[in-house]
């Protein structure tokens, strides 16, 4: 297909993601003749900025794909399970950000900088995996092709924009109530997020794991395509509005020196080390935030076993963990030449 006459629409355009994957589709100068932004009833007629003017909002229906090549949806699991398959019906391909999608085994989990190969067996959505899964994947995958990775032990700082704008304003809100002495509100999360951890992100599940934590244990099996690999997560919401952190503990079956992992860090695609702990020089999400990288530092070996490393790694939540990645596999489908549906039925059936 002619890259100029590609149609491409983003789906909750009026949202956080959205809006970043409208600002990302623009600063990459993404191959499309037309970019069509699509929300709800309720936003369907408001403006969004793109490029050197604005869009008009159209409202999201079952039979408004027609015509369109590539979707990019950011609404959340609800609207993805009931869209997705029109769109995919009407030939359009869909790249789903949400979590609807990501363990259907019909539907390729991708990071391009570590599994491009698997959009060749796409049959219409492709997902987008979790933000904090994203960041992980791709500073462990060149790890994993040099020493092959036997376990990873994560525990996560998460910003509280990966909840959405009233997480963002809670959290403005109630820092600015406590600094006036007043009792915070608190609507979004269980307990005040201002000056606290909540180690609480998503439900809690039967094994008493949150569905976070378990999001991070099963995509990354899919994504490594390794079930050979152990992944045990603990997921912690912290007071910062943008950049995710992880303090990740990997052991391998070959011994990688944190020299070894330096030099091959330094060569991944996607990846930028940010490592010398005598100059005080480590990722800081005030330095990933607005950034397209993957910051990794504290590279250092886990002195308790004998392959083991120690790795700092954090990404702007927003960008790499949620538009960028998106935006990343469209051009990978564009490269690949495929933008199509080969099986328009596939989900529907």
């Amino acid at each position: 297909m002619s890259k100029e006459r590609l149609v491409v629409a983003v789906v909750g355009a009026t949202g956080a993601v959205g809006r970043e994957m409208l600002k990302t589709l623009e600063g990459r100068d993404f191959p499309a003749a037309e970019v069509i932004p699509f929300a709800s009833a309720r936003s369907a007629g408001s403006k969004v900025p793109f490029r050197d003017g604005e869009l008009t909002v159209r409202e999201l229906t079952e039979d408004c794909f027609t015509g369109i090549d590539i979707a990019l949806f950011s609404a959340g699991g609800s609207t993805s399970e009931k869209f997705a398959p029109h769109a995919a019906k009407a030939g359009c391909v869909v790249i789903d950000n949400s979590s609807a999608w990501r363990m259907d085994a019909r539907c390729p989990l991708v990071v391009p900088e570590v599994n491009p190969h698997h959009l060749e067996a796409h049959n219409g959505i492709i997902a987008n995996p979790n933000c904090s899964t994203i960041q992980m994947v791709v500073a462990l995958k060149p790890l994993h092709d040099a020493a092959r990775i036997k376990r990873v032990i994560v525990s996560t700082y998460q910003a509280v924009s990966g909840t959405g704008q009233k997480a963002i304003d809670e959290l403005d809100r109630q820092v600015r109530q406590m600094f006036n002495m007043m009792e915070p509100e608190v609507q979004v999360y269980p307990h005040r997020i201002a000056f606290n951890c909540l180690p609480h992100i998503d439900v809690f599940l039967d094994n008493d794991y949150t569905k976070e934590e378990m999001k991070m244990v099963h995509e990354t099996v899919k994504i490594m395509d390794d079930p050979s690999v152990k992944v045990t997560a603990t997921c912690v919401r912290v007071p910062v509005f943008y950049g995710h952190s992880e303090s990740v503990n990997i052991e391998t079956e070959k011994k990688l020196t944190a020299r070894d992992a330096r030099a091959i860090l330094s060569q991944a695609p996607g990846v930028q080390v940010y490592d010398n702990p005598g100059q005080k020089m480590y990722p800081m999400p005030i330095d990933a935030a607005g950034e397209d990288a993957t910051f990794v530092g504290r590279i250092r070996e886990d002195e308790t076993i004998e392959n083991g490393l120690n790795l700092w790694i954090v990404a702007d939540n927003i960008r790499k963990g949620a538009a960028l990645n998106a935006v990343q596999i469209a051009e990978e489908l564009i490269d690949r030449d495929l933008v199509a549906v080969r099986d328009t039925t596939v989900f529907l059936k």
